[in-house]
C-alpha cells in the first residue's frame, strides 16, 4: 500500500483515492480500531474486517488494494484531502459536464457530481459562500449538465447560465467543445454582449 502524508498540522485522517474519468476521489480510509472508534460504524464492523473504506453515502466497503481505479492511500488533515485540480480535472481535453468560469476554464465532473464539485470550487473562489450552486452561477460561471431525459437515444449536453449570458471566453470554449449548436447555447450568444 502506498502512502502519502499531507499535513497541515492537526489530526490527519486516512483517504483511500481512485481514479475516475474525471478526477480523482477521496473515500476516508480505516484501518485501526481507534480510528474505527470515532466512526457511526464502531458497534456495526468487527475490527478483523478492517481495512474499510467509508463511501461517503453512510456505508462502507471491505479494502483491499486490488480494489479498481484504487491509486494510493494518503493522509491528510484539510478540508478535502486533495487540490480542487486533482478532484475535478482543470481544463481536461476530454471535458464533457462540469463547470465553466468565466474565463472559460473548465472543471470536470461526473453527471451526479455538479453539487460536490461545486462546493469546492466555491471553497476555492469564494470561500464565504453559503450556497455554492448558486454562488457559481452569479459569479457567471455555467454548468453543463447531461441532457438525457430517459427517453432519448443518446446522452447530450445542456449549458445552463444563471444570468442567461456568457462571456466572450465562455463562448470561445464552448466553440472549441462543439455546443455552439445547441439551441439554449444559440440563446445565450444572442443575450449577450459579445
Amino acid at each position: 500500500m502506498i502512502y502519502h502524508s499531507v499535513s497541515g498540522g492537526a489530526v490527519l485522517k486516512k483517504y483511500a483515492v481512485y481514479a475516475g474519468e474525471t478526477g480523482f476521489y477521496c473515500y476516508e480510509f480505516i484501518d485501526t480500531p481507534e480510528a474505527l472508534a470515532e466512526t457511526q460504524f464502531k458497534d456495526r464492523v468487527d475490527p478483523e474486517m478492517l481495512p474499510i473504506v467509508l463511501d461517503g453515502n453512510n456505508g462502507y466497503f471491505r479494502f483491499t488494494s486490488n480494489d479498481y481505479g484504487f491509486v494510493q492511500v494518503i493522509e491528510s488533515d484539510d478540508k478535502y484531502p486533495l487540490p480542487l485540480e486533482q478532484m475535478y480535472f482543470k481544463n481536461d481535453d476530454r471535458f464533457k459536464l462540469g463547470w465553466m468560469s468565466p474565463e472559460g476554464d473548465t472543471y470536470s465532473c461526473d453527471f451526479t457530481s455538479h453539487e460536490k464539485a461545486a462546493a469546492m470550487i466555491a471553497n476555492k473562489f469564494f470561500p464565504d459562500a453559503k450556497y455554492p450552486e448558486r454562488t457559481l452561477g452569479r459569479a457567471g460561471w455555467l454548468k453543463i449538465i447531461d441532457s438525457w431525459d430517459g427517453t432519448q437515444r443518446k446522452h447530450g449536453q445542456f449549458v445552463y447560465s444563471f444570468s442567461g449570458r456568457i462571456t466572450s471566453r465562455q463562448y470561445d470554449k464552448l466553440f472549441d467543445l462543439g455546443l455552439c449548436g445547441n439551441e439554449e447555447v444559440k440563446k445565450l450568444i444572442a443575450d449577450s454582449d459579445l
